[in-house]
Formats: C-alpha cells, sequence, structure tokens
C-alpha cells in the first residue's frame, strides 16, 4: 500500500478512536447529570411519602419541579386515585438524541400506594448532542484540514518527483535543460541543487568526452599536419569508388613529395612538415572551385585526391595548376623538385588494387619527366610494371650520359685542431636538364640492382671533378649506399680506382648508413679496411638510430660519426639527448673519432653542442647546400 494512502488509513482510524473517545465523554458526562437528576427527583418525592391522595394532584405538585417522561401512581386502596401520565417509550428526535438515549426509571412506596416514574432529560440531551455535534465539527473538520494539507503536500511532493524524475532520465538522455529552482522548494531544493550540480558536471565530462573523441577521430581519421584524411579514410574512399553498383566517375590524384627525405635530413623534421604543409596548401588552391574533391595523406611522403564528376580535360587543367604552384614553391626554397603527380581514371569497372597501380605507374612516369611533372595515365599499356621499367631506362640513360650534379654542404668544424670535410649532394637530370628526384633514383635503382652503377657514377665524376677543378680543396665527402659498400666486387673496384690517385684518394671520405651496415659487420670491416689502405677515409652516417652502435663504431673504427639529426635537434631542452650525445663524443674521442652533429637549426643547439665539444656542425643555420661549381667560381674569383 502506498504510503499516502497508509497514512490517510492510520489518520482516519486515530480521529474515529478521538470521536469515540469524545462520545464515551459525553454519554458518562449524560449519566452523572442523569444521576443527579434522579437524586434530585428522589429527594423531593421522599417528601411525599405520606401521600394519601389522588395520583393527579401529586402529579400537578411535582411537575414545577420534576419533568416527567411518565407518571403512574396506583393507590393501594382506591383505583379511583390511580393516576398515568405520558409514555415509558419516547420516538427519538434525531440519530444523536438515539445514540446518547437513557433510562431515568424509579419506582417508589408511598404510604397508600405505588409510584413509578420515569423522567424526561431532554434539556440535558440536548445540551450533550450539541456539545457533542461542536466536537464532530472540531475533530472532522481538522482531519479535512490534516488530511486536505497532506494531500497536497503529497501530490506537490510527486509533482516534485515526477520533475526531479524527469530531469534524472533527462541526463540519461544527454538533455541539460536549466533546472527551475522555483519549482522545488523546502528539502527537495537541496535534491535540486545536487541534480544541478551533477547536470553540470555530467555536462562537463561529456563536453570533455566529446573533445577527446574528436581529437581521437582526428588523430584516426585526419592527418595533424596537413589536415587530410589519413590512409583509413582513403582506404574507405577507395573501396567506396570501386564498388560495382556505383556509378560515379571521376579522376583520381597521386602526389608523390620526392623531396621529403631530403629536406628531412637537410633541415630537420620541422623544415620537412612545412614542406608538407605547404604541398597541402598548393593542392586546396588548385582544387579550391572543386568543391567536392577529398584530400587525404596516403604515407609519409604521398597524397591522393579524389575528385568526382570531372572529365580529363579539367583534371589536366587542375594537374597544371598544381605544377605551376610547385614550381613558384621550388624557386622559393632551391630544391630539385617538390612533388610529381599522377593522374588515373576511375568508374565503376575498377578495382582498388588495380587502381591504385595505374595510379602508381602514372606518378613513376611523371617522375621521369621532370620536376613536378604529372602524367596521366588512363589505362595500363599491358605491363604493369611499366612505370618501374621505365625507371630502369632512365637510371641506364642517366649513368651513359653521365648525368650527375653536385652540390655541396660544409662541415663547420669547432676546434681549429680539427680537419673537417664538405659534403657532395648528388643530383641527376635526364636529357633535357631537368633534376630528377634524388630519393627516387636511389630508390629505383636499388630496386632494379643498379646502386653499384649509381655509387660507380658518383666516385668516377666526383674524382674527375677534382682532378679537374685544382681550385676545389680540402676534404670531400661523397655518399655511396650500403649495399655497395658491402659487396666485396664494388669495394674491389673502388680500391682500384682509387690505387690509381692516390693523391685524390687522401682527400676523399666515404659516407655510408649505419643501419645498412651494422647488418654485416665482417663486410663493414672489410670496406673500411680497404679504403683506409688507399689514403681515403670513412664516415657513418645517421649515427645512433642501431641498437648496436657502441659495439659497432669501436669494432670498425671509422673517421667519422654523423649523428642522427634526431639526437641534434632541440638537444637544448631534452637532457636524456644531451647525456646520450655527450657518452658517444666522450668514448669515440678515446677512439679518435671525430663525432659531427647534423641538422643544427637554431643558435641554442648550436651553442649546446659547441658546449659539448663535440668536433663539427652541419646544417641549414651552418651553411645551405650550393652547387660544386659555383661555389668554385666564387672561390676563383676571390
Amino acid at each position: 500500500m502506498p504510503t499516502s494512502k497508509l497514512f490517510q488509513l492510520l489518520l482516519l482510524l486515530i480521529f474515529t478512536a478521538i470521536t469515540l473517545l469524545s462520545f464515551q465523554q459525553e454519554k458518562q458526562n449524560l449519566s452523572l447529570q442523569n444521576n443527579d437528576l434522579l437524586k434530585s427527583y428522589i429527594n423531593k418525592i421522599s417528601e411525599q411519602e405520606n401521600w394519601q391522595g389522588e395520583g393527579k394532584a401529586l402529579y400537578a405538585l411535582m411537575k414545577p419541579q420534576v419533568d416527567f417522561q411518565f407518571f403512574q401512581y396506583i393507590d393501594s386502596n382506591d383505583s379511583n386515585n390511580n393516576y398515568t401520565h405520558g409514555s415509558l417509550e419516547s420516538a427519538p428526535t434525531s440519530l444523536l438524541t438515539s445514540l446518547f438515549a437513557s433510562n431515568i426509571a424509579e419506582t417508589h412506596v408511598l404510604a397508600a400506594g405505588r409510584l413509578q416514574v420515569k423522567l424526561s432529560n431532554k434539556a440535558l440531551l440536548k445540551q450533550t448532542t450539541s456539545q457533542f455535534q461542536l466536537q464532530l465539527l472540531i475533530i472532522w473538520a481538522s482531519f479535512f484540514i490534516i488530511s486536505l494539507s497532506y494531500t497536497m503536500l503529497t501530490l506537490r511532493q510527486k509533482s516534485n518527483q515526477r520533475y526531479i524524475a524527469a530531469k534524472i532520465e533527462d541526463l540519461g538522455n544527454l538533455s541539460f535543460d536549466a533546472i527551475k529552482l522555483s519549482r522545488l522548494k523546502s528539502d527537495y531544493r537541496v535534491i535540486a541543487t545536487a541534480l544541478e550540480q551533477s547536470q553540470k558536471t555530467l555536462k562537463s565530462k561529456i563536453n570533455q568526452l566529446e573533445q577527446d573523441n574528436e581529437q581521437l577521430s582526428k588523430t584516426a581519421f585526419q592527418d595533424p599536419i596537413t589536415g587530410f584524411g589519413t590512409r583509413a579514410r582513403f582506404t574507405e574512399k577507395l573501396n567506396e569508388i570501386c564498388q560495382p553498383n556505383q556509378d560515379e566517375v571521376g579522376h583520381l590524384f597521386i602526389i608523390k613529395a620526392t623531396e621529403l627525405g631530403t629536406i628531412n635530413q637537410m633541415v630537420g623534421r620541422e623544415g620537412g612538415d612545412d614542406y608538407l604543409a605547404r604541398i597541402a596548401n598548393e593542392l586546396r588552391t588548385a582544387f579550391k572551385s572543386m568543391s567536392q574533391a577529398q584530400f587525404y595523406r596516403i604515407s609519409t611522403a604521398d597524397f591522393a585526391v579524389v575528385l568526382p564528376n570531372c572529365n580529363i580535360k579539367q583534371s589536366a587543367q587542375i594537374a597544371s595548376h598544381i605544377k605551376t604552384g610547385f614550381n613558384e614553391y621550388q624557386q622559393h626554397i632551391g630544391t630539385a623538385s617538390i612533388a610529381h603527380i599522377g593522374l588515373v581514371p576511375y568508374s565503376q569497372q575498377n578495382d582498388a588494387v588495380s587502381l591504385m597501380t595505374l595510379a602508381d605507374t602514372a606518378v613513376s612516369i611523371a617522375q621521369t619527366l621532370g620536376p613536378n611533372s604529372y602524367h596521366i595515365q588512363e589505362k595500363l599499356t599491358g605491363d604493369e610494371l611499366f612505370g618501374e621499367s621505365r625507371w630502369k631506362v632512365a637510371i641506364n640513360e642517366l649513368i651513359r650520359r653521365k648525368a650527375v650534379k653536385f652540390f655541396v654542404q660544409p662541415i663547420r668544424p669547432c676546434r681549429n685542431d680539427v680537419e673537417s670535410y664538405r659534403e657532395l649532394l648528388s643530383r641527376f637530370y635526364n636529357s633535357e636538364g631537368k633534376l630528377f628526384p634524388t630519393t627516387t633514383v636511389i630508390a629505383m635503382a636499388e630496386r632494379h640492382g643498379m646502386s653499384e652503377e649509381i655509387d660507380k657514377l658518383i666516385v668516377l665524376n666526383a674524382i674527375h671533378t677534382l682532378m679537374q677543378s685544382s681550385s676545389i680543396t680540402g676534404l670531400i665527402g661523397i655518399n655511396i649506399s650500403a649495399a655497395s659498400a658491402t659487396k666485396k666486387p664494388f669495394v674491389s673496384w673502388l680500391k682500384n680506382v682509387l690505387v690509381q690517385q692516390r693523391h685524390i684518394a687522401a682527400r676523399l671520405v666515404f659516407e655510408v648508413n649505419e643501419s645498412g651496415m651494422q647488418s654485416n659487420l665482417s663486410a663493414t670491416y672489410h670496406f673500411i679496411n680497404q679504403v683506409h689502405s688507399v689514403g681515403a677515409r670513412v664516415s657513418i652516417e645517421r649515427f645512433g638510430l642501431g641498437f648496436t652502435s657502441f659495439k659497432f663504431f669501436k669494432e670498425v673504427r671509422p673517421d667519422f660519426i654523423k649523428l642522427d639529426h634526431s639526437y641534434t635537434q632541440g638537444i637544448s631542452s631534452d637532457p636524456q639527448n644531451r647525456f646520450f650525445v655527450k657518452m658517444i663524443i666522450d668514448i669515440a674521442r678515446k677512439l679518435a673519432i671525430r663525432v659531427i652533429a647534423t641538422g643544427v637549426e637554431n643558435q641554442e643547439d648550436k651553442l649546446i653542442m659547441e658546449q659539448m665539444l663535440i668536433d663539427g656542425l652541419q646544417g641549414f643555420y651552418i651553411a645551405k647546400p650550393t652547387p660544386l661549381l659555383l661555389e668554385e667560381k666564387n672561390q676563383h674569383s676571390a
């Protein structure tokens, strides 16, 4: 049973009990008054105990003093004296009168007869019923007031409860409408305040969760550098446009940022991020009139743009605009190129693998056409490796033509007693004199097993340049691949070349990547030993990324080690990097190995490295790469 009904029942029982008590009290009072009335009568009739006359005369004598309901006198000797008046039973005037009805009867023996009376208590009965009615009115009016008040209070409480329940339900539905405190008073004000606070807290936490979820979504599906969609988003889109039942047609652009590796090595990761962000901005600018274009960064250096509902002529114009923007950016930063663009159509007839193969072919062909070029590949020619095959032809052609130019970036010594060198940076060009992306040439040469030929081209051209240009002085660093350095035929060839030019060999420093050398320590040791035997030197670049770095340089003993730029950049605020670099410097000094910091981009990092007594510094902050022949002319004019 609900509490409200139980209370009402209890209240009814209590007031019923009060009513009964009041009734009993009034009835008891009436009984006492009846007794007093009877005693008064007995006293009066006792005065007439010697009565011997008529009953009627006795009635007339007693009537003024006593109110009789029934009077009967029976004379024992003379029946003529008998007299009866009234009735034994009286009709009740009301229900209350019947409740308080009482029998005040008395039989008295007189001298000549017997007197039987029943006294009337109408006045007392009227007074008692009036008092009882008043009490009933007070009692049940109180009951009504209390009951009504409780009912109203209960209804109000239920209203408050329903309101609070609705607000709690709103919380479950993530609705945060303001709580009307005016509707909730008394004890519910505390609950309302707590609910309001909970509402604010929950809303704050949900907002935070939404922000965190948005951030997670951005992390998972939005590239932080460019703001483009991630590879996961692109994969979804690629599967969507390749569905057999879709009728959308359009073009897929693949943009390869071919200079990212070079820029990262020269100016560090921040410079690389700026480079990628600028490419993204150029793409947005070129596609600004195409609101339906969707942008993605699908790998470290690759972008994709899906352009639906566009014909080949419009797509070609956009590709041309992209090339123009890249050309302007290239003039600004002075790299060999910015990026290359492959353009392919798509429709419901494509599958994802074939479409990406076609796009990769288009990009590969574009890279052979010169800086920032684009190529439209509408279908495969029957050979899915057409792009790579074209690269093989292009690499063979540049080797045949000896199409390599050199830039040079100096390494500045930090002390007068330190002998340093300048690093040669190779740039390859096609028959039209347009530069190829260096990282792509190296990667394609390695893929086609042509790394040795490229390295031989670089070594021979470098030696030839030094022999022809007497104004180029000092030590010169030449980059060769680890794949070549760990092959005995190439090492034998290199030694034979250097033996014939010992005066040039004594000026050469061969730079090799640490990660490629660590995989074969015996071959590495053989390479360094053979290079040292002809007076040349060895520098291990990108040092510190391998797990066996210390053991490595203690065993092979190179002449120089070039720290990976990740240890240099931000070293002023990274105590762990400072500790690691200082440890390398101390160990290398005991082994007579020179340590060079790369990727130095600001004054703070430069000062820290100098304080740590490093041997040399290299980076855009120290000196930018310049064409070797231009430097030669400057030195000659000076």
